[in-house]
């Protein structure tokens, strides 16, 4: 079909969902494309979070159908919580708007949430799947995993997609500089991230010429205030705008992300694109994107592992420079807005009418 009117409905309280939304928006050409915040702060936990999250989404469900129905409706979801409320948004519009609906699926956990023993949330699970026309996913390995349960006909790979252009790489940074950028909580590996490079500037790197740098907020902020207390070479930055963030991306040498749950993570790209190798998990669909070419990939939750990698491509600055060009190259040709436009354009121009 041809769309002409696209409403996207996700989240914009911050985190990797809200920046997929907006530059979708931004880069979705020739279309008229309005966004519905279905308005919760994703990064929020606790039952006080759940009960202001869920009041705030039933508000935004509320307001919902006074809308004018779009040609399209496009609902990105996460697990869990974020699934059950996205569910209203997908059945709304295609049986009593109906549209055809694209459910674009994200999230770090998704895979055990949609392979649940629980047979009420795979009800839930199938009436959403039922009702869209198309399942977009980020990698072959989530094509598998969603495989089970949607038809082979709806599913979509759309790996996240950047915009590299607005990332200048340093490639022959001096001294060398390891970044981190992400929220400071367990799933991101903070722990594991701290011991390693405190025990790299304890041991054989203790004087060597290089920086550390760690930015983001979060439940784990004091172990890396720590961390840059005790060692000179660390820089904690605290919350950082996007023009910060580029710039650290670009500064650096070798990008870190020793996450124990991921799906395609936005922040591994943008270190890509920021000219740096990296170092991060085999979870998720990272082993699909990051090999011996580009970085390397350790166990999660094993921070000898994670202190091994970073000093094996700290000792080798040229193959660590030929990784973070590879990376670069790999977002332009792969991971760019320019690659993600034409293939939803694709999946929009199939659409039932």
């Amino acid at each position: 079909m041809t769309a002409d009117q696209l409403l996207i409905v996700g989240t914009l309280g911050g985190g990797g969902i809200h920046r997929y939304v907006e530059q979708q928006r931004q880069n979705i050409e020739q279309i008229e494309t309005t966004v519905y915040d279905m308005a919760s702060d994703p990064k929020g936990d606790g039952l006080l979070w759940l009960l202001t999250s869920t009041l705030r989404s039933l508000w935004a469900a509320i307001k919902f159908p006074f809308r004018t129905p779009p040609d399209v409706v496009h609902v990105h979801t996460s697990h869990e919580f974020s699934f059950y409320r996205a569910a209203f948004y997908v059945l709304y519009g295609n049986y009593v708007w109906n549209r055809p609906v694209v459910l674009h699926v994200h999230g770090s956990s998704f895979d055990s949430f949609v392979t649940t023993d629980s047979s009420a949330v795979r009800r839930i699970q199938d009436l959403v799947f039922d009702a869209c026309d198309r399942v977009i996913v980020l990698s072959p390995y989530w094509e598998e995993v969603l495989s089970s349960r949607v038809a082979d006909s709806k599913l979509r790979v759309l790996p996240n997609a950047i915009d590299p252009t607005v990332y200048s790489p340093n490639y022959a940074a001096e001294p060398q500089h390891v970044v981190f950028v992400s929220n400071l909580v367990e799933r991101k590996g903070v722990r594991e991230l701290v011991t390693a490079v405190d025990e790299l500037l304890s041991g054989a790197h203790a004087d060597a010429d290089l920086r550390v740098s760690i930015a983001g907020t979060g439940p784990l902020t004091n172990l890396v205030e720590e961390l840059a207390d005790t060692h000179e070479q660390v820089t904690y930055h605290g919350y950082v705008s996007e023009e910060r963030k580029r710039s650290l991306m670009d500064s650096g040498s070798v990008f870190v992300l020793p996450a124990y749950a991921e799906g395609l993570p936005i922040a591994l790209l943008e270190g890509m694109a920021g000219g740096n190798a990296v170092i991060s998990t085999t979870v998720g669909s990272i082993p699909e994107v990051i090999d011996d070419e580009n970085g390397l990939l350790v166990t999660p939750e094993n921070a000898t592992e994670l202190s091994d990698a970073l000093s094996t491509l700290l000792a080798d600055p040229d193959r660590t420079e030929e990784m973070a060009r590879t990376n670069r190259r790999m977002v332009s040709q792969t991971y760019s807005w320019d690659v993600a436009e034409r293939t939803l354009r694709k999946i929009y121009a199939e659409l039932p009418s």
